[in-house]
């Protein structure tokens, strides 16, 4: 049962997003409530945001209300359940009052984060990034297995090299492999279940790919292997399956369609999947991790620079989305991702502009209380408070927090191209919350002082950068005010392009 303060936090946003009969469905990620509504119009922005608990709201296919992690997974229920007893005719808690409302300038700046998320929003929406978040949309319900995984992993890991608990380490091998060796199974399930297939039937072609009996054939003079291909070949045979089975739908007469349909798309899809597709998934899983072996070995530090610079601006036009497969088949390959904590200095450059910022502008009260109050969910990784309340809606902070994500980039890739290759054994978290995830071939003090080092560097560089090219003098006397002329009038910051 969720605790009394998650529940006023659900019957705080129940009315603030137009009530229960605005709801058109309730999901959740690691951070974000995600809620579909009928009437968009309905929704009080600036009284969310001043919400208690409530980091920052996002527009996109839905809207999404920023709580953390943690939090979000026991809101979620909460709120759930207030909606359906709302419908039943049940009555539902009123919503906390005295809320303090938003200050001006914090207002006004959030209206103009809240515009560019419209029309980032707008942007988004082509057919390409429409794919990419349906594909986000199977990976994105794995990340707490994966990172329940990884963490009991690490812990192993440490015990096994102290040489500790002997008997209890076999015990935590099996928990943490157990997931990871099944997880073609989940994504099948859910790669059918989001593009309108049966679920089973996803999960039960893509099983085919782990089957160890797999073994013992030979497609076209190829022997196969237990696990060939990963999450890409159960994501390819569960669409294929989804595809057979829409068609049988059409054809096959509704008297035997019980009878076969799932006999055709499994004997169909798992055909095509055993002579075709674990071999073409393998080529391209084997493929991403050379490539992102040699990128790092090679590129090293200007690898890190490239892709800690663009993480955000990635973000911005929802083609980070395209990462989660291939972090997943990284984690599946060799236990871990190379690419996350390099990406993750993306949010230390934001966290070290977000405190330029608060130091550039002691008189604005509002601003420095919106970057006090996002700090803390920044330094764990949810950028979100800090990117659309003040970076982005600012203009030029929002570049140099990119600087400083280059440069923490550039530091991690340095690491990586010298010989001490590391990264994280499960997605989602980032900032602090990825330290109980990392791995590496040079032992876990060696890691967590080469991401630490990172992430210094990114604070450090994101503050300097923002501190001396992030405001020009009309911007300062503009904004350093307590209470003044309207942020959102300053002058021009050329505001990033993707924004």
């Amino acid at each position: 049962m969720p605790s009394d303060k998650h529940r006023d936090t659900a019957a705080a946003i129940l009315p603030l997003v137009g009530g229960p009969d605005n709801v058109t469905s309730i999901a959740h990620c690691m951070t974000r409530l995600r809620i579909g509504l009928l009437d968009r119009s309905l929704v009080d922005d600036a009284a969310l945001r001043a919400l208690p608990g409530v980091l920052g709201v996002v527009e996109d296919d839905t809207y999404q209300i920023v709580l953390g992690p943690g939090a979000v997974a026991r809101v979620t229920p909460a709120f759930e359940a207030l909606v359906a007893a709302a419908r039943q005719g049940s009555p539902a808690p009123a919503a906390a009052t005295g809320t303090a409302t938003a200050t001006v300038t914090a207002g006004d700046l959030a209206a103009r984060g809240a515009a560019l998320r419209a029309d980032r929003k707008a942007r988004n929406a082509t057919p390409v990034k429409l794919a990419l978040r349906r594909i986000a949309n199977i990976f994105v319900p794995l990340i707490p297995a994966l990172i329940g995984c990884g963490i009991i992993a690490g812990l192993n890991g440490l015990l096994a090299n102290a040489g500790l608990l002997p008997t209890v380490v076999p015990a935590l091998a099996a928990i943490a492999s157990g997931f990871m060796s099944l997880i073609a199974v989940f994504v099948g399930h859910n790669t059918a279940k989001e593009f309108g297939g049966t679920p089973v039937l996803g999960g039960a072609v893509a099983a085919i790919i782990v089957f160890p009996g797999v073994a013992k054939i030979d497609a076209f003079g190829q022997h196969l292997t237990p696990g060939q291909g990963g999450v890409l070949g159960a994501l390819a045979a569960a669409l294929l399956a989804v595809c057979v089975e829409k068609w049988c739908r059409t054809w096959v007469p509704e008297a035997l369609d019980n009878l076969v349909t799932p006999t055709v798309t499994v004997l169909t899809a798992g055909l095509a999947t055993l002579f075709g597709l674990m071999f073409l998934a393998g080529e391209i899983a084997a493929a991403i991790g050379a490539f992102a072996g040699w990128l790092l070995h090679t590129g090293g530090a200007f690898a890190g620079l490239v892709l800690g610079g663009l993480f955000l601006p990635l973000v911005m036009l929802g083609l980070h989305q395209a990462l989660i497969p291939i972090h997943t088949t990284l984690i599946e390959q060799s236990g871990y991702t190379v690419l996350l904590p390099i990406l993750a200095m993306a949010g230390a450059g934001q966290v070290g502009a977000a405190l330029a910022v608060y130091c550039r502008l002691p008189r604005n009260r509002s601003l420095r209380t919106v970057i006090k109050s996002a700090l803390p969910a920044g330094f764990l990784g949810v950028g979100e408070p800090l990117i659309y309340g003040v970076s982005l809606p600012l203009g030029r902070p929002f570049v140099t927090a990119c600087a400083g994500g280059a440069a923490g980039g550039a530091f991690v890739g340095l690491f990586n191209q010298l010989g001490s290759v590391f990264g994280s054994t499960a997605i989602g978290p980032s900032g602090w919350a990825l330290f109980p995830l990392l791995d590496g071939r040079s032992g876990m003090g060696t890691t967590a002082a080469i991401y630490a080092g990172g992430l210094a560097v990114g604070y450090l560089v994101g503050f300097a950068a923002t501190w001396f090219f992030g405001f020009t003098d009309r911007m300062l006397a503009d904004l350093n005010t307590d209470g003044g002329k309207d942020p959102a009038t300053a002058p021009p910051a050329n505001t990033p392009a993707m924004a």
